[in-house]
C-alpha cells in the first residue's frame, strides 16, 4: 500500500497541471488581496459611516480578518473546481494513456490501487488547503493588520480581533472537509466517466448543482440540515453572532461521512470493471 502512495504521489507532483493548479490559486488570492486594497475602504466606508456614529471599532475595518473572510468566500467555488480537476486526473489520466492496463498486468489489488488514488486526492487537498491558510494570513495580516471583523449574514455581525481570529480558523478547518469531499467525489466521477473532459465536465457541473441546493428548501424541516449540499456550507455557520459549536461538529461529521461513502462507492465500482 505505501508503494503504491508514494507512486501516485510522485505521479500528481510531477505532473505540470498540478503546479499549474497551485499557481492558479495563488494568483486568485493575490487579485483579491490588491482589489480589496484598493476598493475595499470605500466600501466599508459607504457601508459603516452611519455605525461609526453609535459605535466604536477598534483599528481599521480594511484588516486582515475582514480580508481572510472575504477570501474564504471568494475561494469556495473557484478552489473546489481547480482540485476536482487535479484529483480526477489522476484516474482519468491513467484510463486515457492505458497505464491502468499495464498496472493490472502487475497483478496490483485495484482497491489498494484506488484507496491510493483517494489518499493522493485528500494529500493534495490538505497541501493546498495549507498552503492557502499560511500565505492568506502570511499576506492579509501582513499588508492590513488586524482589527475587528465585520460580516452580513442577514443581519452586521461584529467579531473583535481576537474571537475573529478564532473563527477565521475553525472555518478553514470546516472548509477544508467540504474541499476533500468535493474532490473524492471528483475522483468516482472520473471512474465513472474515465474520460477527462467529461469528467471535468461532470464535476464543473456537481459544484454548479451543490451551490444552487444550498439554497433550495425542500419542506424536510430539522433533516435538511444533512443534504450534502446544506453541509458544504457549514464553515459559514463560524460567523453567526452565536456559535453552535455541537451543531457544527455534528454536521461535518456527517460531511465526513458522505465523503468516506462517496469513496467506497468508488472503490466498488472500479473493482466491478473490465479495466483490460
Amino acid at each position: 500500500m505505501i508503494p503504491l502512495l508514494k507512486a501516485e504521489l510522485f505521479k500528481l507532483f510531477r505532473e505540470s497541471k498540478t503546479w499549474y493548479a497551485v499557481a492558479a490559486v495563488l494568483l486568485i488570492e493575490f487579485i483579491i488581496l490588491i482589489a480589496a486594497y484598493f476598493q475595499g475602504a470605500t466600501i466599508l466606508e459607504l457601508l459603516l459611516d452611519n455605525l461609526r456614529q453609535s459605535f466604536y471599532f477598534e483599528g481599521t475595518l480594511l484588516n486582515g480578518n475582514l480580508l481572510l473572510y472575504i477570501i474564504l468566500n471568494s475561494l469556495w467555488f473557484n478552489l473546489p473546481l481547480i482540485l476536482m480537476i487535479v484529483s480526477s486526473a489522476l484516474i482519468t489520466e491513467e484510463y486515457k494513456n492505458g497505464t491502468l492496463k499495464t498496472l493490472m498486468l502487475q497483478a496490483v489489488s485495484k482497491r489498494k490501487l484506488m484507496l491510493a488514488k483517494y489518499l493522493t486526492s485528500a494529500i493534495f487537498t490538505l497541501l493546498m488547503l495549507l498552503l492557502l491558510m499560511a500565505s492568506t494570513f502570511l499576506l492579509a495580516y501582513g499588508i492590513f493588520g488586524s482589527g475587528d471583523l465585520v460580516v452580513y449574514l442577514g443581519t452586521l455581525n461584529f467579531f473583535p480581533a481576537e474571537e475573529a481570529f478564532k473563527r477565521i480558523l475553525m472555518a478553514f478547518a470546516s472548509g477544508t472537509l467540504s474541499m476533500l469531499f468535493f474532490t473524492t467525489v471528483s475522483v468516482t466521477l472520473g471512474i465513472l466517466l474515465k474520460e477527462p473532459a467529461k469528467t471535468w465536465i461532470a464535476s464543473a457541473f456537481f459544484l454548479i448543482l451543490s451551490s444552487l441546493l444550498l439554497k433550495a428548501d425542500f419542506g424536510l424541516g430539522s433533516m435538511e440540515r444533512f443534504f450534502f449540499a446544506k453541509l458544504t456550507n457549514s464553515w459559514q455557520r463560524f460567523f453567526d453572532y452565536e456559535l453552535q459549536l455541537q451543531e457544527i461538529l455534528i454536521d461535518n461529521i456527517a460531511l465526513t461521512i458522505y465523503t468516506f461513502l462517496v469513496a467506497l462507492g468508488g472503490m466498488y465500482l472500479f473493482t466491478k470493471q473490465d479495466v483490460g
